[in-house]
């Protein structure tokens, strides 16, 4: 029997997040989700955060580690979109995207390698995108800010490496969410004729790969970008 270890998954109320929670928590784990709005999901510890306040993430890491004992693993989800095309673009687009998906990311990473770094071991895995090595058209903001998890990972994973902590990215591509339900029929069957293998990807497909990363056989994997996008990225 695996032990259960403490996991943390920003934005685990839905969607992607949900998916990788519900994954750790059907393997064992002691598993709490933050979450912006809506409701807490069942069988897991909801702990309401708005990742881009600090005294909110500190809060909810004080929370989590009363009722589940210190982060073992983080899984760093939440993100948001603002979608638009450059020249329409305001600061506030750009920057609130920046600031929930890269630097809320950042407060997250921090307050949890704390207590990594004491027990020395534990295991970072940032959510990035397809779009944030291959770009998209309207989305600037978010591209950014998904490719910054990128730089920040590798620093992250050459500073802690030393300790047992490994730090890497998963860069899903097209995934079959409340997000992407609202595209038209058109622009999905566009977007799928780009993918070679010709289908979106399912959220327990991208949780795969995320518990993959948070396990003993992926010990020695670090600094990594790992694209479970059905081959739209290649090259990248």
């Amino acid at each position: 029997m695996p032990v259960s270890r403490s996991v943390l998954v920003t934005g685990g109320n839905r969607g992607i997040g949900l998916a990788i929670a519900r994954a750790f928590a059907e393997a064992g784990d002691r598993v709490a989700v933050t979450y912006r709005s809506g409701e807490p999901p069942e069988g897991l510890l909801g702990v309401k955060c708005d990742i881009t306040d600090s005294e909110q993430v500190e809060q909810a890491f004080k929370e989590i580690e009363a009722a589940q004992g210190p982060v073992e693993v983080l899984v760093a989800n939440a993100g948001i979109t603002r979608d638009t095309l450059l020249l329409r673009m305001s600061e506030e687009d750009f920057s609130s995207v920046l600031d929930t998906n890269l630097t809320g990311t950042f407060r997250v990473v921090k307050r949890a390698t704390k207590g990594m770094l004491r027990a020395r071991k534990g295991r970072v895995v940032l959510i990035s995108s397809v779009v944030g090595l291959l770009g998209s058209a309207g989305q600037a903001n978010y591209a950014a800010s998904k490719a910054g998890l990128v730089g920040f990972a590798r620093s992250v994973a050459r500073e802690l490496g030393s300790r047992n902590i490994t730090c890497n990215v998963v860069a899903p591509g097209f995934v079959d969410t409340d997000m992407t339900a609202v595209l038209s029929e058109d622009r999905r069957a566009e977007i799928v004729s780009q993918v070679p293998l010709g289908r979106y990807a399912s959220p327990a497909e991208i949780a795969s790969a995320v518990r993959f990363l948070s396990s003993d056989e992926a010990a020695y994997i670090t600094g990594a970008v790992i694209p479970v996008d059905g081959g739209l990225g290649m090259g990248h």
